[in-house]
Parts: structure tokens; sequence; C-alpha cells
């Protein structure tokens, strides 16, 4: 059996701190945004379709920030890779965190995959890495909404979060999926 459990919605969502690109260090339990802290989970340095990802986000970060919401995109990947990500991704305006440790990506539920060789854009994948997970925690730190992903594709669309965080706001909408036990 797996010891891999997400977070469950509306309960306290796991500690987490990473290191920053650019200097300084960044907490979940530092200052709360308005509404949300939208947690971004990306593959790492090595992956086209997280470059797609990140860039759209960058793109839209007036929206998330006019909704208040934070955003922060962390990999496992370490300082090196991290700042590449950065620099030729041309994400300048996107808070990117680095070295989430393996254990910690599976306290989050993330899946764990293993090094294939280079990808498409002709990077070598790390030794092991977590797969895509988006996570909106509320500034009480509880949970609010879960996207986890087992391989790189099928991710919820930037358009359709803030569409969706829209609805929550405007609506007072519970966050879903609380049931622990049947």
């Amino acid at each position: 059996m797996s010891d891999l459990m997400p977070p469950i919605p509306r309960q306290s969502a796991p500690e987490l701190s990473v290191d920053l690109v650019g200097g300084g260090q960044w907490s979940l339990d530092g200052t709360p945004p308005a509404a949300f802290t939208l947690l971004v989970f990306y593959r790492g340095w090595h992956c086209p379709i997280c470059r797609n990802q990140l860039r759209d986000m960058q793109s839209r970060l007036f929206d998330f920030e006019r909704l208040g919401v934070e955003v922060i995109a962390i990999s496992t990947d370490v300082e090196k890779r991290a700042t590449s990500t950065k620099k030729d991704w041309g994400l300048d305006r996107l808070t990117i965190g680095y070295g989430l440790e393996l254990k910690k990506a599976r306290e989050w539920g993330l899946y764990i995959s293993t090094h294939r060789g280079k990808t498409s854009i002709g990077v070598d994948e790390p030794a092991m890495f977590s797969e895509p997970g988006l996570f909106l925690v509320k500034p009480d730190r509880t949970l609010y909404y879960a996207a986890i992903q087992s391989a790189p594709f099928a991710r919820p669309a930037t358009g359709d979060i803030i569409k969706a965080i829209e609805f929550v706001l405007d609506n007072n909408y519970p966050a879903r999926g609380e049931v622990v036990a049947l």
C-alpha cells in the first residue's frame, strides 16, 4: 500500500517552506494573501509543458493579484536548474521556489517519477522529481482545492482557475471533497 494521501479540503495544509530563486525563503506560514495562495508544483526545468503552464500563469498574474491570490511555482529542482527555469523561460515576475524535498512532495500527495533521459527540449530529467499539482490554500492555511496529476499532461487551464476563483469569491462557495470516513 502506498503512503500517498493528499491533503483534505477544509483541513490544515501541510507545512511548506522553500528557497526562492534570487534569494530568500518563502513559507506558507508567511503573510497570508487576501483570498488564497496558489501553489503550482511543477516537474522542473526539463518539462516543456511546465514551461507553457508557468508562462501562462505569469501572463495572468494581474488577474490573480486582483483576486487576492498569491502565486508561487515550486519544484524539486536544485537552485541552478530553478534559476535556469526563471531565466530561460522568461519568468521575471513569477515567484519560483526550489529544493522541495521528495518526502515533502509526498506529504502534499504528489506523485514521484524517475529519470527517463532527455526531454523534447533537450534537458535531462533529474534522478527523481515530483509530478505536477495545483493547490489553493486559504489564508488560515486550510486547503480549499487540489488538482494532482500522475503525468505531465491534462492540467487545469489558467483561465479556468481564474474563473473558478472569481465564482468562489462571488458566491462564498465552500471547499468540497472534505469527507474522509464513510
